[in-house]
C-alpha cells in the first residue's frame, strides 16, 4: 500500500514547490511535514534553523506581541498554536483569493523580502564608518520573516480587522513585489541606505 502524501495541515502539497532565488535554496527548508511543529530541537546547534520548515519559523515570528516598541513583553509568548491557527486561516484567505498554494505565495514573499545588501559598523581608529555588505542566505530569510511578521503586527495593532486578512493581503502584496508591502519598503529602504555608504 501506498504511504499517504505528507501534506501541510493536511492540507497543502510541498512537493511541488520551487525556490526561485538561488541564494536562498540552502536556506528555506520545505520538507515535508503535517503539523510544523520540531519542539525547539534546532535551538542549541548552529545555523541548524535552515533545516526548521518555514512556516514554522513564520509561526516563530509571529509569538511577539504587536506593540512596536513592547516586542518581547511576555504576551503571546508561547501561544504557538495560536500563531498557528492564524497562519492556517491566513492561508485559506490566500487560496480563496488568489486560487494558488498559499505556501509558495508564502515563499515568493519571502525571496522579496529579503534584502541582498546591508550595512555594519567598521570602526577604525576612533571614527565610526558605515560600510555596505551582502547578506548571508541564513540572515536574508530571517530579515525577511522579521519584516513580515512586524508589518503584519504593526498595521493589526489596536485595529478592528482580523490579523489573518492582513497576514493573507501581506504575503499577497509580497508575492507580487508590490512596492506598497511593508516588508518589500523595509527591504528596499535597507538596500538603499547600504547602497549609499558603498
Amino acid at each position: 500500500m501506498k504511504t499517504q502524501e505528507l501534506l501541510m495541515f493536511r492540507k497543502w502539497d510541498l512537493s511541488d514547490i520551487e525556490i526561485k532565488d538561488p541564494g536562498l535554496k540552502t536556506a528555506i527548508s520545505l520538507k515535508k511535514i503535517i503539523y510544523p511543529m520540531d519542539f525547539g530541537r534546532s535551538a542549541l546547534k548552529r545555523f541548524n534553523k535552515a533545516d526548521v520548515n518555514i512556516v514554522e519559523r513564520l509561526a516563530n515570528k509571529t509569538m511577539h506581541f504587536g506593540k512596536k516598541y513592547a516586542k518581547n513583553t511576555g504576551r503571546m509568548a508561547g501561544k504557538k498554536i495560536h500563531a498557528f491557527n492564524v497562519i492556517k486561516t491566513a492561508f485559506e484567505i490566500i487560496y480563496h483569493k488568489t486560487g494558488k498554494n498559499p505556501i509558495e505565495i508564502l515563499i515568493r514573499a519571502i525571496e522579496n523580502s529579503a534584502p541582498n545588501e546591508d550595512t555594519t559598523r567598521i570602526v577604525y581608529g576612533g571614527t565610526v564608518y558605515h560600510v555596505s555588505v551582502d547578506v548571508s542566505p541564513i540572515r536574508r530569510v530571517d530579515l525577511a520573516l522579521r519584516f513580515i511578521a512586524d508589518g503584519v503586527k504593526e498595521s493589526t495593532f489596536s485595529n478592528p480587522k482580523a490579523i489573518e486578512e492582513y497576514l493573507a493581503e501581506h504575503l499577497i502584496l509580497s508575492a507580487n513585489n508590490d512596492p506598497t508591502a511593508p516588508s518589500v519598503k523595509k527591504k528596499n529602504e535597507l538596500e538603499r541606505i547600504a547602497q549609499a555608504s558603498r
